[in-house]
C-alpha cells in the first residue's frame, strides 16, 4: 500500500477511536455523525462522498495534456481540469491533483484509494471501476471504483455539456492577449528624445542587479504589460513585469506593493538573477538570455525537458535555436510523454514567440535608444532626454 493511502487510512481511524470514547460503545457513531458503516477500509476502497466532503479535499487522478492537466504560467489548468474544479468548488472542498505517467498508473492508483476520481477519458469496459461525469463519447469517461457508487451518481446528476461548454469558452478568454486586464500604451513614449517609457529610470537602476541592458527590461516590460504597472492576468500575474503572487512570496515582495512600479521591476530583475543561476551550464550569456526569458515566461522545469529532449535528439542544449524546437514540441503527445520529460504538456508556442518577440523588440530599442553598457550588450551609457509633456502617459 502507498504511503498516501495509509495518511488517508490512519487519519480516518483516529477519528473514528475519537468517536467510539463520546458515544454509545453498542452502536459506535461514525466522525460524521451517522450509525452506518464507513466504506474506508485496507484494501483501497477509497472514501466516499460523504468522507471526501467531511476530510475537506478531493484527489483527481490524470495525466499530462492539454484537454487534461498542465501548468501554465504557474497554474494549473486543461479542460477537464477546470471542468473538474467546478464539481469540487459544487462539493466545497479544495482540490489535489495527482498527474500520473500514463492511464494504467491512474487505474492503479484509483483502485489503491490513492485518489478519489479518474480525471480524463477511460475507456468504459468494466475493470472493477464505474463509468461516470464527463464523457467525449458513449465509450470512455472519468471514472471511479466500483464500490463509490455514491460518487457516481453524484457526478451523473451534476455533469452537463452546457458546463463543458462554459469551460471552453473560459479557455479560450484564457488564452487571448485580452487575459491580462490592462491600458495599451505604445512600444515608444518618444523616439525622438530616446524614451521608451515612464519607467525607463527603473529599467536602467534594475539592470545593474539583472546585469542585463536596460533596455532588454524595457523591452520585456512592454512584452508583459506594456507598461501598465496595473495590468493583471486571469492568472493572478501583477504590475509592469506580471509578477504572480507565489514568486512574489518567494522574493519578499508584500502584496500590498506587487503594483508598486519600483518594488515590482526590482521583483523581476531579482527573478531574472535567479534564473539565470539555474542555468549557469549555458556558458554562453547572449545565449543564457534566452533561456531566461523562456523561463520566465513557461517555467524552468518546461525548459529544461526541452533541453533533455534536444540533447536525445542530437541537438545543442546550451543552444536556444536547437532548444526552441523542443519547446514547441511539448504540445505534441510523442514527446510530453517521453520517458525523459518529467512536467508535462506545455503551450510551447507562446514562449517561443515571447522569446522571440522580446528579442526584435529590444533590437529596436538598441538601434532608437542608447544608453546600454557593453558588459550587458549594449553600445555604452547615454542618459535619455526628458520627454515632451505632452508625451507623458497618463497613469
Amino acid at each position: 500500500m502507498r504511503p498516501n493511502m495509509l495518511t488517508r487510512i490512519s487519519f480516518a481511524i483516529l477519528l473514528l477511536a475519537f468517536a467510539s470514547c463520546s458515544g454509545k460503545r453498542e452502536e459506535p457513531a461514525s466522525p460524521w455523525g451517522d450509525t452506518e458503516e464507513t466504506s474506508l477500509s485496507s484494501d483501497g476502497a477509497g472514501l466516499t462522498l460523504n468522507e471526501i466532503i467531511s476530510g475537506g479535499e478531493i484527489i483527481m487522478l490524470t495525466v499530462s495534456g492539454p484537454d487534461t492537466y498542465f501548468d501554465y504560467h504557474g497554474k494549473g489548468t486543461g479542460t477537464q481540469y477546470l471542468l473538474f474544479e467546478k464539481f469540487a468548488h459544487k462539493l466545497g472542498v479544495s482540490l489535489r491533483v495527482e498527474v500520473c505517467r500514463d492511464t494504467a498508473e491512474v487505474i492503479s492508483r484509483l483502485k489503491d484509494g490513492e485518489g478519489d476520481v479518474a480525471v480524463l477519458q477511460l475507456p468504459n469496459d468494466g475493470n472493477g471501476l464505474i463509468a461516470c461525469g464527463y464523457h467525449a463519447d458513449k465509450n470512455s469517461s472519468w471514472a471511479v471504483v466500483e464500490t463509490n457508487r455514491e460518487m457516481a451518481d453524484s457526478l451523473d446528476s451534476w455533469y452537463s455539456p452546457a458546463l463543458l461548454a462554459d469551460v471552453k469558452k473560459e479557455e479560450k478568454q484564457r488564452y487571448s492577449p485580452s487575459s491580462v486586464r490592462r491600458k495599451v500604451y505604445s512600444p515608444m513614449l518618444d523616439a525622438n528624445a530616446g524614451i521608451i517609457s515612464e519607467y525607463d529610470h527603473l529599467f536602467q537602476k534594475y539592470s545593474l542587479v539583472a546585469r542585463w541592458d536596460w533596455r532588454l527590461l524595457a523591452a520585456q516590460c512592454y512584452q508583459e504589460s506594456t507598461f501598465d504597472p496595473n495590468a493583471q492576468s486571469w492568472a493572478g500575474a501583477c504590475g509592469l513585469m506580471q509578477i504572480m503572487p507565489s514568486t512574489a512570496d518567494m522574493l519578499g515582495l508584500p502584496m500590498s506593493e506587487i503594483y508598486n512600479p519600483e518594488r515590482n521591476v526590482e521583483a523581476a530583475a531579482r527573478l531574472i538573477v535567479k534564473l539565470d543561476g539555474q542555468f549557469r551550464d549555458i556558458r554562453d550569456p547572449e545565449e543564457r538570455r534566452s533561456f531566461v526569458l523562456a523561463s520566465y515566461n513557461g517555467g524552468a522545469f518546461h525548459i529544461r525537458d526541452a533541453m533533455a529532449l534536444a540533447s536525445k535528439n542530437g541537438k545543442n542544449p546550451h543552444h536556444w535555436a536547437d532548444v526552441e524546437e523542443y519547446v514547441l514540441r511539448l504540445s505534441n503527445p510523442q514527446f510530453y510523454n517521453d520517458p525523459l520529460v518529467k512536467y508535462g504538456y506545455m503551450r510551447g508556442h507562446e514562449t517561443v514567440n515571447y522569446v522571440a518577440s522580446i528579442r526584435a523588440r529590444w533590437n529596436n530599442y538598441k538601434k532608437m535608444v542608447r544608453g546600454g553598457t557593453e558588459a550587458f550588450g549594449g553600445d555604452g551609457y547615454v542618459a535619455p532626454q526628458k520627454a515632451k509633456s505632452k508625451h507623458r502617459f497618463k497613469l
